[in-house]
Formats: structure tokens, sequence, C-alpha cells
């Protein structure tokens, strides 16, 4: 048994059945971590000897039998904004190098009580935005690994760990899930809490996760969702969804997202639209807006209003600490006057409401993820504005690789859903999953 090339789930049942201990699943990919990380600088720490006493813990707890949990023996990563109790929180910057949490995120302590064990902390993008990481692209290093969520990105696609979670305010968990060739998922706004995050844009920003499967996507969901507050919002037809039982139908954006793609992403779209089609989906393409486009000037107010609040007194006493971007990102926000904030705001409401009425025309919207494979540009994380307008409008979206291009990169189709309807977004997404059967490992590998 390969023991890195298993899924979550994969794993879950093998320590469940005694083909494997949590131990040395753990120490399996602690090698992998040594073997292949000196290369791709996809963690800021991982403390093996930490990860191995988790380990022996939840095989105790296996064989006394307490309800070891769903996430039983699965190492998971976490993007180093997620609070760690004892354990450094940097956001991979200088301002926070000393910082250490007296308590987890709320994310990591539902996959520790779930059974999972906490791998180690992935590199992130300064304070989750836009200036590189030192990230390699593990397929090919002259490219971008995209951000902010890199370091998580790279290390599922590279299997140093089977899932890592990561925080999308923009594009930050689909676009370096779909430069990296494997599943990315931003749930429903304020559908996953965010207690214990470091946060850049309350408006938007949003926990989300990479796997290597839509299944093992689904299993973090049913753990680290608020129950209560998705029931409370789900839509009746969501209630009892079961799989799919009949033909979905999917809506294709023409407009914009194909307008900007290249001719090659272009033509990997529209060749798995027709795999949809003739594997009984009703395909039919679905016109924005006509407010669209006012998103990205609205968005970028928003998020430099609300990156200035949370940074000022920090910047205000040393902006030589901070990245070029990000200086840059504050010294904006902060010149910003309320006025435009607010306008801002007040126009991003209404593209919500219209972007929700987008949605519940047909069962998911379809996209390309990004609108071209990872660029050969190691100055910037990729462009975001495929994954910005889910951002600002909260609708939960996933990423699927849907192919390779000419020159050896992976690409990807992006799944939105209605508001609160994630499982139903993700039952349907392991449909389209099927139907592709694609998977995609790294010549590195």
């Amino acid at each position: 048994m390969n023991i890195v090339e298993l899924t979550v789930r994969e794993i879950v049942g093998a320590i469940s059945d005694g083909q494997v201990s949590s131990v040395e699943v753990a120490q399996a990919f602690l090698d992998r971590i040594e073997q292949l990380d000196p290369t791709l600088d996809a963690w800021v720490r991982v403390d093996p000897d930490r990860v191995l006493v988790d380990a022996k813990k939840r095989d105790k707890q296996k064989s006394l039998d307490r309800s070891p949990g769903k996430l039983l023996g699965v190492p998971i990563g976490f993007k180093d904004i997620f609070f760690t109790k004892g354990i450094p929180t940097t956001a991979c910057s200088q301002v926070y190098r000393d910082f250490i949490p007296e308590y987890d995120a709320k994310s990591v302590q539902l996959v520790k009580e779930a059974g999972g064990i906490m791998l180690g902390k992935t590199v992130t993008t300064e304070f989750a935005w836009t200036d590189p990481s030192p990230v390699k692209n593990p397929w090919n290093w002259e490219h971008t690994p995209g951000g902010s969520s890199s370091g998580s990105a790279v290390a599922v696609a590279t299997k140093m760990c089977p899932a890592a979670l990561g925080s999308q305010t923009v594009g930050s968990v689909l676009r370096p899930a779909a430069y990296c060739g494997i599943v990315g998922f931003k749930p429903t706004f304020e559908s996953v809490s965010r207690y214990g995050l470091i946060p850049f844009s309350p408006s938007s920003d949003t926990v989300g996760w990479m796997t290597r499967s839509v299944e093992d996507a689904s299993l973090l969901w049913e753990i680290l969702c608020d129950t209560d507050l998705v029931l409370n919002a789900m839509k009746t037809d969501d209630y009892s969804f079961e799989g799919v039982t009949s033909a979905i139908r999917i809506g294709f954006i023409g407009d914009f997202f194909l307008e900007e793609s290249d001719l090659e992403t272009k033509d990997n779209f529209n060749k798995n639209l027709e795999k949809f089609a003739t594997a009984g989906a009703i395909v039919n393409e679905i016109r924005l807006p006509k407010n669209f486009r006012n998103f990205i000037h609205d968005q970028k107010i928003i998020t430099e209003v609300e990156g200035a609040k949370f940074h000022r007194e920090m910047f205000k006493k040393n902006p030589s600490s901070y990245s070029p971007l990000l200086g840059a990102t504050i010294e904006s926000g902060l010149k910003t006057n309320d006025a435009q904030y607010s306008t801002a705001l007040a126009r991003q409401a209404d593209f919500k409401a219209d972007m929700e009425d987008l949605a519940n025309k047909v069962d998911v919207l379809l996209t390309p993820s990004t609108p071209s494979p990872a660029p050969a540009d190691l100055t910037t994380t990729g462009n975001g504005m495929f994954q910005g307008p889910w951002s600002a409008c909260g609708l939960p979206t996933l990423t699927l690789p849907s192919g390779l291009s000419s020159g050896g990169l992976p690409l990807g189709v992006q799944l939105i859903g209605r508001s609160f309807g994630d499982q139903s977004l993700l039952e349907r997404a392991r449909w389209c999953e099927a139907v592709l059967d694609i998977d995609l490992s790294p010549l590195i590998l």
C-alpha cells in the first residue's frame, strides 16, 4: 500500500480496518514532505515529533473504541493564517513573526475533534494577499502556483498531505487549486466559521479547502460547516437531495468568462460541455446581469478599505515591513473615503441578489476556472477575475481538473451553486468529476 496515494476517505477506511496505523500514515506523509519540500517550499512549519505524538493518540483512541471520528488519523495541512494553539501563526509576514495563538481556530478545532491531525502550516502569500510566495508550481517551476493559498495547493497536488485548508477573499482557494490540477472548494460565505482566522476583508473572507477528489471535499464540508446555520438557510429543494437522479441542468456563462479566456482554455471548456451533454446533462447558456462588470471596481474598494482597517496601526508603525503590493493596497484603502466604501457595499448587495437569481435558474453554473493555465510570471499569483465574482456574491464554488494545456499545465472548470446549497453542488460536482474522469499528477511525482 502506497499511503500517500490514498484519499482522505481511503485513509480513514484503511485505519478503521486495521490495514495501517495512524502513526504509519503520519510517518508516510512526513517522509514525503522531507523528500519534496526542500525544493517546493510549500510548508512554513512541520513538527514531526508533535505529529507522531498526535498520531499515537489517534491509535490509542481507536484501540479503546472511543468514537475516533470521521477523519480518523488523517493528516491535514493548514494555511498559516489559521490560529494554532501554542504554534506560531505568522501569515508569512515579519509583522506576525512572533505571534503564537493561545487557542485553535474553529476549523482546526473541528478537524481535531473529527480525529484529524494538524500536519503543519502551509505557506501563504503575506497576509493572504497578492505578493507572490516562494512556493513552486510542481507542474513547471517557471509558472506561478497561484495564491494566496499556494502552499496548501502544492502540498495536496504533490501528495504531501491528502487535504489542506486555505482561505479565499478574491480567488485564493480556487485559483491555486486550478493551477495545480486539484479540487478546490469555496463554501457559501459565512457557512464555515472564521473564528481564529487572520482577517483581510470580512465582507468576503471564506474558509475553503483543497483535496484530490470531490468526495473528500464533501467529507470536509460535513465536518466544517455550521450545521444549524446551513439547515436554516437551505432552500426546500436542497433538503432531500441524495445524489444525482435526473439530468443536471447546467447553465454555462459565455459572456465575460469565455470572452476573457485564451483559445486553449475556451476549447477545453467547450469539449467538457460536450461531454456533460453526451452524459445526459441539459446544457444552456446563461447571460450575466447588466451590473456584473461593476463588481470588479466595487470589490477592489471593499477589500482595500477593509484590509487597511485591519492593518492600519501595524502599517503606520512600520510600513517598510510590508511587501510592496500589500503595502500599496493598504495605502489605497486608507485614502478611500467612507462615501465610496458605502456606495460599493450597496452595489455589492444588489450584485449578490442578481447573482443568486442567476444561480436559481439552473442546478449549477459553469465557467472555466481561470482565463488561462498558470502564467509564466513569478511576479504575480495569476488573474483572479474568474473567482472574484463568486467571492463577492458569496455563492459556493468548486473547481475541477478538466485537462492539460499543450504546455503540460492543468486546466479546470468551475461549478457554482446556490447559497447554502453546498451539498447539492458537491453531489453534482461528483457527477461531473465522474464524467470527466481526469486524475492529474505533476511530473515531479
